[in-house]
């Protein structure tokens, strides 16, 4: 009990609240959701520099962010302070940094050449990254692929916008302002799809540490020299390891194996409709089939899954 509120969790752990905690436990509890704030700042500030037309340091931040909102996830697992108000406020921050953010620089960017196609553009991103955020907080896979995103990760998608603006610089006239837009609606249709993307998550952990360090000083090296085309290598790079991955995948599993390629897709059970509220409203309308073919002229030849009928894979 806590102020006359009782604090339960959803799945029955023990909850304990914030202000019982001693400050060191507190501080370390709350260091992810730091680097999450200044994810959705650095957000923010590249909206604001958008519209004053910066739109190298716009891009920039943009850039800044993807890197807080890697180090947040990554301090968080490495402290022990995954919880659901980080999921929640980290999806709220990249809604901002990722959705609003390169929504506005593809706006403001084509907006003097082409200004109804720079608010199409803008707009299908924004929805398209909302979308994905949405679906990536209602669904659950404890069991699924940690190497792999469903669908095309908002800082990934992101990258590509920056990285486009890096590399052309200042808006051009013409038909150049199409290219940011359509580097734009590329990505956030990727982001709206179930195909799946490699994480790359597994470099960030110690035993990889001999790969990560090397490539990690090379990758600054570059965007520090060369800033747009190390962007674009790295943006476009990423999202081409999804239709490479599908065509290389049998080969991949034949010369290594299984584990080489991503497992056959389950859907995910969603927590406003769980897998039991699922089956119960299966069984509920199983039941009313009965009753209704009973009450016709067939004489109840109804035949129930599980009693002389098996249901196939695909009849759910």
């Amino acid at each position: 009990m806590s102020r006359g509120m009782r604090l339960v969790s959803a799945t029955g752990a023990r909850v304990i609240p914030l202000e019982r905690l001693n400050p060191r436990v507190r501080a370390r509890a709350t260091l992810p959701s730091l680097f999450t704030l200044g994810n959705m700042l650095c957000g923010f500030s590249s909206v604001l520099l958008s519209f004053q037309g910066h739109f190298r340091t716009a891009a920039v931040l943009v850039g800044i962010s993807i890197v807080l909102d890697i180090c947040d996830g990554a301090v968080a697992r490495a402290v022990g302070a995954i919880t659901p108000f980080g999921l929640q406020f980290d999806s709220l921050a990249d809604l901002i940094s990722f959705g609003i953010a390169p929504a506005v620089l593809v706006y403001t960017w084509a907006l003097p050449a082409y200004p109804v196609w720079a608010w199409a553009g803008a707009m299908f991103w924004l929805a398209c990254a909302a979308y994905r955020l949405a679906r990536f907080n209602v669904t659950i896979d404890p069991l699924a692929d940690k190497r792999y995103f469903v669908g095309l990760a908002s800082p990934g998608a992101a990258g590509v916008v920056i990285s486009t603006v890096l590399a052309i610089g200042d808006p051009l006239y013409d038909w150049a302002p199409l290219v940011p837009v359509a580097a734009g609606v590329v990505p956030a249709a990727l982001m709206a799809s179930s195909f799946r993307f490699r994480s790359f998550r597994d470099l960030l952990s110690p035993r990889h540490l001999r790969i990560t360090a090397p490539l990690a000083v090379v990758v600054v090296l570059g965007l520090v020299l060369f800033p747009g085309a190390t962007g674009m290598a790295l943006a476009y790079g990423y999202v081409l390891t999804c239709p490479l991955g599908w065509v290389t995948a049998p080969l991949r599993r034949r010369w290594f194996g299984e584990g080489a390629v991503a497992p056959p897709r389950t859907p995910m059970p969603s927590v406003i409709m769980p897998p039991e509220a699922d089956d119960e409203a299966d069984e509920s309308d199983d039941a009313e089939d009965c009753e209704n073919d009973s009450d016709g002229l067939d004489g109840g030849s109804c035949k129930r899954p599980g009693v002389g009928h098996r249901r196939g894979a695909g009849e759910s």
